[in-house]
């Protein structure tokens, strides 16, 4: 059910969305026949096909991807997914040929899937529900958070980054210097590093920021933040430093840098801890406002945008280990600050 589509194969998808898109069984393809199975065996068929466009392979928006597809094939919707791989050109070719098949739906998940998504559909006013989108208002996406005034509405996994900082200072209460690690191109990024500056301005410790856009660049930023002596290093929920995470969290677990991302799967390719939204609750509950859509004739710019509680701490046990840190004295810590605390190990499956 899931494609991962490069421009070499870009012909193909006008035969493999009609198929998906139809609740007979296809002979195109297992992915085609697949989908089609998943919605007979859970649901009577709704009659409705959505098109589902995730944005990277990373395991915050394929945990989102994963949960979507179960929620609307429980509720007897047809869909196909396809996977971009962070190519805005790839994305636009993918939303451009499910318009053309004449899907009920599109489910951009992350930012710059959805500013695509919604360019292209303006016009013609498809339906588009995204997911985790940040700061929607400031991507440009919505007008108004509770009245969003157009065809689009959706979730968001905006990051509570004064409290990543809380749960920062409660482990390291004498800190004196912060990295901060991002893609500037990112725009779920941008505004929680302005809100980390403020943060660390205002309590007078010292930071110093590096950016990248590739896992090579990010690479040579996490040496280089480890070398100019940071204490622990933050990361909003930012894409591209979660796929770069594999390669990357060794640099700061052999300098005794805690890294801190912007969502709790961070956890799980190697940073010490990731805080955030539970993004497979997020996945289900945005197929539930699509659901809704699709089924109540709603019209999006009156369907206000969804935020989460943002309370979820996951530590890698390994690393937390790897610094010689307890996890059960770490987790006495921290729990006071969040909702759930809860212990992963490197390379878990999701």
């Amino acid at each position: 059910m899931k494609k991962t589509i490069a421009f070499a194969v870009a012909a193909m998808m006008a035969v493999s969305l009609t198929a998906c898109g139809s609740s007979a069984a296809s002979s195109n393809s297992a992915e085609s026949v697949a989908a089609s199975s998943a919605v007979a065996s859970g649901a009577e068929s709704s009659g409705f096909k959505v098109g589902i466009i995730n944005y990277v392979d990373d395991p915050s928006l394929n945990q989102i991807q994963t949960a979507i597809e179960e929620e609307l094939a429980a509720n007897g919707i047809s869909y196909d997914s396809y996977n971009a791989q962070a190519d805005q050109s790839t994305i636009t070719t993918i939303a451009s040929q499910m318009i053309e098949n004449g899907v009920d739906m599109i489910i951009p998940i992350a930012t710059p899937t959805a500013m695509v998504v919604q360019n292209l559909t303006e016009e013609n006013q498809i339906p588009v529900v995204f997911a985790a989108v940040s700061d929607p208002v400031g991507a440009g996406l919505v007008a108004d958070l509770n009245a969003p005034g157009a065809n689009i509405t959706g979730t968001s996994d905006a990051l509570d980054t004064a409290n990543v900082f809380n749960l920062i200072e409660a482990l390291n209460p004498d800190v004196t210097k912060i990295g901060l690690l991002y893609d500037a191109s990112q725009d779920s990024s941008t505004k929680a590093i302005e809100e980390a500056e403020g943060r660390l301005n205002e309590l007078g410790i010292e930071y110093e920021a590096k950016t990248g856009t590739t896992t090579d660049d990010l690479a040579l930023a996490a040496q280089a933040l480890c070398d100019d002596g940071v204490q622990v290093v933050f990361t909003p929920t930012d894409n591209t430093v979660q796929v770069a995470e594999p390669s990357i969290y060794t640099i700061f677990e052999e300098a005794g840098v805690q890294h801190f991302g912007g969502a709790d799967s961070f956890a799980l390719v190697g940073a010490f801890c990731g805080y955030g939204v539970d993004y497979a609750n997020l996945g289900t509950e945005t197929a539930k406002m699509a659901v809704n859509i699709l089924e109540n004739a709603q019209n999006p710019a009156e369907v206000p945008v969804q935020f989460f509680d943002n309370g979820k701490a996951s530590i890698n046990t390994d690393v937390c280990a790897a610094l010689g840190l307890d996890f059960t004295e770490v987790s006495k810590t921290l729990e006071p600050l969040c909702t759930k605390v809860e212990g992963l190990a490197t390379g878990a499956e999701f």
